[in-house]
Parts: structure tokens; C-alpha cells; sequence
């Protein structure tokens, strides 16, 4: 093999040794810098001696042979296992949810070659307040859970017992288990990580692990950039030994009605099934919790799922085609803080989960674009049970942007400057989307919601799965749409559950209106257009699209508006109409029979609890919760409408319970939860 080194950046005390295949070595007290931005690119082994260090802020890509080595040594040529010679950075903690990162790209090396130990700098949002384990990927090999203990500042253990669920216990490390919709736990900490694309969630019941605020006190990799941060280290996975996944007959068990069916640990299926995507067709009905597959990023680079649902044209492929794929979540982790909440003082707003869905042509609609960080966990949902594969190797991007669809695969690859072609199956007109994005006084975003439409999509709710792109929304979203009725406005079979994602057929539902609901006036100040057509932003200040329609909103003074890309609006106040092509004035007059209450009965992942989340009309409401054999569990008057009410039910207990909230006017809205 022909050696070659190419390093962009400032890079200091590095020379070729050829001796034992390494061919970049840093020295005993050396350190090289690679900063942001910039790319170091080695075509043979790589290894630090004693305190070396390469101090990685931006890129490093190793294309290596098996004979070659990866290795952190000690001055006298062993094994260093303690890290801190190899450090990916975290490049501004202080706002490390948009913070760029060092980042680290293996091929070729032998695993027995492989024996360096990387230094990951970690920050992350804790996942809601109060909320029991910590989502996280763990894209290290052969390391020790123990190790967790020191690196998180966090006691774990392995004690699990039959009716004494998992998420009752606060100090475990669970692995999501596809196959059986299941936490396994990690029943011995001298266990170590396997080399896979595991799902983890670290027990952190009641914050006492918060990855988004480490301790004082924590170990430090000198020099440590301004802020504090968790570092963890451990050698890293080969992307040869990660085969491409296997994606069938995940959730094939029997979740019982409603849910209502135990696991092997004897908790309830209903308890910790969030199905974002089956919830538009209704819970626990159909494909509901089945089909869904829980990842971890198990590299050190980012993932680009943004093209895995359909062929490319010609020959550019990142060799993955999901043929049946419905969607991909994950959590974003963007924090804002605020004054003067709903309930009058201040807090703090997670945007929540980012979800992308795609049509059945591939074309992805919602959260197009999707990256996932290192060390981020995410979700795939499929249509059916057909057999899939899914190619982590193809997926790794230095770049924080997606790849272009005519630029070939490449984990270095730029954006290609012109509009991506998704692949097609079969003839589809284009996908049309307007997103609404919720600003707060200051312009920080804290809520979305979508609407798109196409010709081979459906108006109104519908059962089967084999088609929608829609997804529901949370209680930690503050806006979102409802399902829409035939002739436009509230569906009023189905107001107990909103969209984060909506979709109507272009055709059929032209120029009729969707509701646009905001359950924080306090909070959503103003809102931001984002117009996309078959996935990419159109141009800024474009309204017309395709085939010579554009999306309106009609604003509070009842005046008919233009979106348009990049345009903001802060007309809009509780609610609002949405359209696809301009209404006529039939459709606007229907807008003048009375609006159902909005009033929800929803389950809110950022307090692992159920809340009534109140119509933004009301004042005053009356609450009472019964269990299922009529016992009043739960009983308030006069409750203020003005924040969410958490209905605070004993976790230990399984059954089911009716919600009635009445309204101070006599508005009356009755609900199941099932637990």
C-alpha cells in the first residue's frame, strides 16, 4: 500500500515512522492541533507516546491496512488505556447544543491493531425533567460499563426485580432490545460494550444525572477549552465489524389490548411505548409500538439518514434503499430559557424530538436533513415487517449538512450547490411543505409544526398505515395542527390528539383550511416560514412553487396572507387557518361556526407523565380522574387554565383511568389514559 499523509491546519512535532506501520507518530509531550474546520488525513497508522496528544477540533480521517496500527502507547511502548492522548472536542460548551466537534474517521485496521484510546468530550440535555434515563450512544469498543461510574460521576448497579420495573429504579444502564420492544439491563458492570449500534439509557430518575451540567471536580483533559464537560474514553468501533443491521419482526410481541400486556420484567407495554407515528392511526391499533427500531450513532463521526429510503438515480447510493420506512426521531437538544412562562414566571422550553417522515416515492417531508451527532441516539419506524437492512458504515459525514443527492458518497463530501433529485418510484407529482416555526420575544425558536400535501397523499384521518407521512405531537410541543375534516377546519372525532407532522391530497383539499393551534400565548411571540418542495428549501421570499400555488395563512384580523420562505408573522395568535392554494370565500365562511375545545388529555416526555393541556379559551376548569372501576382517584376545581396541569397518578399502579375536564362556560371533555 502506498503511504500517503495530506493534513490541512496547524500541525506540530508529527513525523513518519515506518517502522511497526505507523505512519504519523506524536511524541512524548508533543501536541498537534487540528482545528476547526479543517481535515487530517492519514493513508497508514496512526499513534500518540506518553503525553502526546492530538488535540482534535476539527477532522481526522485514517484510511489504513490491516497492518497498520491505531495505538495510544506509553513511553516504554506498551498499551496507555487512560485516555487523554487522542481528544475529540467539544468546541463551545457553554452552547453545546449547536457546538461543532473534533471528529474521528476509521478504515482498514485490524482489531488487534487497534488498541488506541479516544477522549470523547460530551454534553448533551438531560431528557426532561425528572424523567428516569438518559438516552445516549456508546461508540466504544470492549469498554467497561464501570468506567461510566467515573467518567458520568454516577453510581450505577444491576439490581432489576419482577414488578419492580426498570424505570422505577434509578441507577441501572438499559439496552433498548428491538426484537422484544424491551429494556434489557446490564446485569454486571465488568460487562463491556459490544461493537454494535446499541441504544442505551442510563438511569438518571429525579436528575441526578444531567448530562447537560457536569460536576466540579470531573477529570479535565488538558488543555480544556472554556466550559466543563464529560469525557469519556474507550477504543473505537470498527466500521468493519458492524455488519449491516438486519430490520425485521422488531415489537413482534404481543402488546395485549390497549397495551395493556406485561413484559418479561412485568411492566405494561403502555407504559414507555411512545409511538409518534401510529399514534395518527390510532393506539395500539395496528403496527402500533411494532415495527420500530432504537439506535445509537457508534461512530465518532456524524450519520446521514436523510437518503436511506429509496435507490438514488444512476449510480449514486450510500447502498441503503428502506423501501417500507416511515420515519426517523430523534431528540434535538436545543434548550431555551425564558421569562414569564404559562404560568406567569420563567423556565426553560425544549424543542423536543425532530422527526422526519418519508412517502412511499422516498421523498422525506418534516425535519428533512436529519444528522445524527455522535453519541446521539435516534429512531426508525417501518411501514410493515418486510426484511431491510440498514448500512451504518455508508452513513458516516464530517459535514453537519446532508449530502446532496447528485454528489457521490463520501464522508468528506460536500453539499453539491444544486437542488437534490430524489429518487422516484413511479410518477408522483412533487411534495410540497410549509413549516411553521414558533419563535419566542427574543427570536429563539421553541416549537414547529408542518403541513404538507401531495397527490397521493389522504385528507383527513385515516387507520391504515401503508401511506402517511404524519406524525402526532407531544405535550413538549407548544403549537401544532389538528386533524382536518373533510371541508377544512376541526375534525371533531378525532381532538384528542394533534400533529406535528400533517398532510392533505394537494387535489382534493386545495384552498380549504388547517388548524393551526398555540397553547403558549405567553411564550410564542412571533412565527417563521420554512417552505420546502420535495425536501429542499425553496429560495427566500418565494410563495409560488411547482404548479403555481403557494401556502396562506389567514392572520388574527382575518385578512388572507401569502407564506412565503424566510417571511415571519406575528398576526398570529391562538389560532389560525393554513392553506394550500388561495381558499375561496365558501371555505372561508365556515370559519364562523364554533370551534370545538381544543382542550387535551396528552402524555408530555419531557415529566414522564400524563397533562391536561387546556383550549387557550379557557379560564378556569374542573378536573376528575376515575379509575377503571369508577373510583374517584383525582378531583380539582378551579383549576387555572393558563399552565398545564400534570395529572399526577401513582406510577406503581397498573390500570387505566377516564379524564373529565369541564370548562367554567360547561365545556366538557372526557379521555382514557392507558397506563
Amino acid at each position: 500500500m502506498r503511504k500517503n499523509l495530506f493534513a490541512i491546519g496547524l500541525l506540530a512535532a508529527m513525523y513518519s515512522v515506518q517502522a511497526q506501520n505507523i505512519l504519523v507518530h506524536i511524541d512524548d509531550a508533543a501536541t498537534t492541533y487540528v482545528s476547526e474546520g479543517t481535515l487530517l488525513y492519514s493513508g497508514g497508522g496512526f499513534q500518540t507516546r506518553g503525553s502526546g496528544i492530538i488535540d482534535l477540533h476539527g477532522n481526522m480521517m485514517i484510511e489504513g491496512a490491516s497492518t497498520d496500527g491505531f495505538r495510544t502507547i506509553t513511553t516504554g511502548g506498551s498499551n496507555k488505556t487512560d485516555g487523554g492522548n487522542i481528544v475529540l472536542r467539544l468546541n463551545t460548551p457553554g452552547s453545546y447544543a449547536t457546538s461543532t466537534y473534533g471528529q474521528l474517521y476509521i478504515n482498514g485496521i485490524s482489531t488487534g491493531n487497534l488498541t488506541g484510546i479516544v477522549s470523547k468530550e460530551y454534553k448533551t440535555d438531560k431528557n426532561g425533567n425528572g424523567n428516569y434515563f438518559q438516552q445516549i450512544a456508546l461508540p466504544f469498543a470492549g469498554k467497561a460499563y464501570s468506567t461510566l461510574s467515573t467518567e458520568l460521576n454516577k453510581p450505577f448497579g444491576t439490581t432489576r426485580t419482577l414488578n419492580n420495573p426498570g424505570f422505577v429504579n434509578n441507577d441501572l444502564i438499559l439496552t433498548w432490545n428491538n426484537a422484544n420492544a424491551v429494556s434489557d439491563h446490564v446485569t454486571n458492570l465488568a460487562n463491556t460494550t459490544p461493537n454494535s449500534a446499541a441504544y442505551y439509557m442510563l438511569g438518571s430518575r429525579s436528575n441526578n444525572l444531567d448530562l447537560s451540567t457536569p460536576p466540579s471536580g470531573l477529570p479535565t483533559i488538558a488543555p480544556t477549552p472554556t466550559g466543563s464537560v464529560y469525557t469519556l474514553h474507550g477504543r473505537p468501533v470498527r466500521s468493519e465489524d458492524l455488519a449491516a443491521v438486519s430490520l425485521q419482526n422488531a415489537g413482534n410481541v404481543s402488546f395485549g389490548t390497549n397495551g395493556l400486556g406485561y413484559n418479561a420484567y412485568g411492566e405494561q407495554y403502555t407504559t414507555y411505548l411512545q409511538d409518534q407515528f401510529s399514534n395518527t392511526t390510532g393506539k395500539f391499533i395496528g403496527n402500533f409500538g411494532k415495527n420500530i427500531y432504537q439506535f445509537g450513532n457508534p461512530y465518532f463521526t456524524n450519520l446521514d439518514l436523510s437518503r436511506i429510503g429509496y435507490v438514488e438515480n444512476g449510480s449514486v447510493t450510500d447502498g441503503n434503499a428502506i423501501s417500507n420506512i416511515w420515519g426517523v426521531k430523534y431528540t434535538s437538544g436545543t434548550v431555551v430559557s425564558y421569562a414569564g412562562g404559562s404560568g406567569g414566571g420563567g423556565g426553560t422550553y425544549t424543542t423536543g424530538a425532530q422527526v422526519q417522515t418519508y412517502t412511499l416515492a422516498g421523498v422525506p417531508v418534516g425535519d428533512t436533513g436529519l444528522i445524527i451527532k455522535p453519541m446521539q441516539t435516534f429512531v426508525l419506524k417501518l411501514r410493515d415487517n418486510t426484511a431491510q437492512t440498514l448500512n451504518f458504515a455508508t452513513l458516516r459525514r464530517f459535514s453537519s449538512t446532508v449530502r446532496d443527492a447528485n454528489t457521490d458518497y463520501n464522508v468528506n463530501a460536500s453539499k453539491s450547490a444544486g437542488n437534490a433529485n430524489f429518487g422516484q418510484k413511479g410518477t408522483l407529482n412533487t411534495v410540497k411543505q410549509l413549516g411553521v416555526i414558533a419563535l419566542d420575544a427574543n427570536g429563539k425558536e421553541v416549537g414547529r409544526t408542518y403541513y404538507v400535501v401531495n397527490g397521493s397523499f389522504t385528507t383527513g384521518h385515516q387507520i391504515s398505515s401503508a401511506t402517511t407521512v404524519q406524525a402526532s405531537a407531544t405535550g413538549g410541543d407548544v403549537i401544532g395542527t389538528f386533524e382536518e375534516a373533510p371541508n377544512g377546519g376541526y375534525d371533531s372525532n378525532n381532538l384528542n390528539y394533534w400533529l406535528y407532522i400533517n398532510e392533505a391530497n394537494e387535489a382534493n383539499f386545495l384552498g380549504k383550511n388547517v388548524k393551526l393551534v398555540n397553547y403558549n400565548t405567553n411564550l410564542v411571540k412571533s412565527y417563521k416560514f420554512e417552505i420546502k418542495e420535495n425536501g429542499e428549501l425553496v429560495n427566500n421570499g418565494v410563495h409560488q412553487l411547482s404548479a403555481g400555488k403557494g401556502f396562506y395563512y389567514k392572520a388574527a384580523n382575518g385578512s388572507l396572507q401569502q407564506a412565503v420562505q424566510g417571511g415571519t408573522t406575528s398576526s398570529i395568535t391562538t389560532e389560525a387557518d393554513l392553506y394550500y392554494g388561495e381558499p375561496s370565500n365558501i371555505v372561508l365562511a365556515t370559519d364562523n361556526t364554533k370551534s370545538p375545545s381544543k382542550t387535551l388529555v396528552i402524555y408530555n416526555p419531557a415529566i414522564d407523565n400524563y397533562i391536561v393541556r387546556f383550549d387557550p379559551n379557557w379560564k378556569k376548569a374542573d378536573i376528575e380522574v376515575y379509575d377503571m372501576s369508577g373510583k374517584l382517584v383525582i378531583s380539582k376545581k378551579g383549576v387555572e387554565t393558563s399552565r398545564d396541569f400534570v395529572i399526577e397518578l401513582d406510577k406503581n399502579i397498573k390500570n387505566s383511568y377516564v379524564v373529565k375536564v369541564v370548562s367554567d362556560k360547561g365545556d366538557i371533555v372526557n379521555t382514557k389514559i392507558l397506563k
